[in-house]
């Protein structure tokens, strides 16, 4: 008979959206007892995550499940790369990129069926300026965004939204330079983001192409663009097109330094975190184990809309028949969004 595997769940009480205690009795309630016995940790203070994940680590735990969202990940992860412990993730973020790349189910009880499959993969991972990330880094709008974003009292798509298209208004973009395996290339940019996993979360494809094995990071740079590019970045970010828009500039690399004038803001699985001129980021091949669904369930959902995202935002419901429809009808509720965050200011 096979020996049971120990898996350790790390729950942040008070991180994402889900209530820590359904998803506790759901994992006592789901988790196959024939497979696994577990413990429950709970977080207690910033970097708890990861002492607990490195204790499990050197104990021999099979798995360490994160309860959390991507900062927990985060945390988690960084402590078991390059480990025989695989991570396994129950989603409970405001975002959850990486589940979600890795078609992990967003509900509780789904992801807990993920775990009793119990199948483990090798993924890749990234590291900027010593931080290790799994999703994406980058520097700019995103990074400056994250550090609003973190002191923001309410969470959310709608959250990030707001605070998005708001400063967006004021922001500058800066000039930078990118060294990669090629030469040098500067640009002018709103933007650059380094992905290992396709999306920053809430299915927000940032780099469309992008994949978790092999070994290289897609790295995306915005140049400037005007309000009335707007409708059709928002509405490809969301849609898996982003990088057929003329405004969005692709490369692909296993290592990059990106220079820039001043010392400034950079962010990591959007953790903000101040650094220096220049920046390396490479990407590590298949350092991570990680538990994921044996067959990725079909998606009970469309794919997330932008549409529908900023008709919630201002209570109003789409008509669209069309692709042209959706950029006419993008264009129009972009105008009262950006009329009603101006007011704010």
């Amino acid at each position: 008979m096979d020996r049971k595997k120990r898996i350790t769940f790390i729950v942040n009480p008070i991180s994402g959206t889900h209530s820590k205690s359904v998803v506790l009795r759901l994992i006592d309630e789901f988790l196959d007892r024939s497979k696994y016995d577990y413990a429950i940790r709970r977080t207690e203070y910033a970097g708890h995550a990861s002492e607990i994940a490195a204790d499990a680590a050197r104990e021999g735990v099979d798995i360490v499940a994160a309860v959390g969202g991507d900062g927990t990940i985060n945390e988690i992860g960084r402590s078991l790369v390059h480990t025989s412990t695989s991570l396994g993730i129950i989603p409970c973020g405001s975002g959850n990129g990486l589940a979600r790349h890795l078609h992990i189910p967003m509900d509780p009880k789904g992801a807990i069926h993920a775990l009793n499959d119990g199948y483990s993969k090798d993924i890749d991972y990234g590291i900027i300026d010593g931080h290790p990330f799994f999703c994406t880094c980058g520097v700019g709008f995103d990074a400056f965004i994250s550090l609003k974003f973190a002191d923001a009292g309410r969470r959310g798509l709608l959250t990030y939204l707001e605070n998005t298209l708001h400063e967006s208004l004021n922001y500058r973009p800066e000039v930078y330079e990118i060294e990669n395996s090629s030469g040098t290339v500067r640009y002018k940019a709103f933007l650059i983001a380094c992905a290992n996993a396709s999306q920053y979360g809430n299915n927000a494809y940032i780099a469309p192409q992008a994949s978790l094995t092999d070994g290289m990071m897609d790295i995306t740079v915005l140049e400037p663009f005007t309000m009335l590019d707007v409708p059709s970045l928002s509405f490809q970010l969301f849609n898996k097109t982003l990088d057929q828009n003329s405004r969005i500039k692709t490369m692909k690399d296993r290592s990059i330094v990106i220079h820039r004038a001043k010392e400034g803001v950079f962010h990591f699985d959007g953790d903000p975190m101040m650094g220096g001129k220049d920046l390396k980021v490479e990407i590590v091949h298949q350092g991570l184990s990680v538990v994921v669904p044996l067959r990725p369930r079909r998606a009970s959902e469309p794919p997330s809309n932008i549409l529908q995202h900023f008709t919630d935002f201002i209570g109003r419901h789409p008509f669209a028949s069309s692709i042209t429809g959706r950029h006419r009808q993008l264009l129009l509720l972009n105008q009262q969004i950006l009329r009603r965050l101006s007011k704010k200011k």
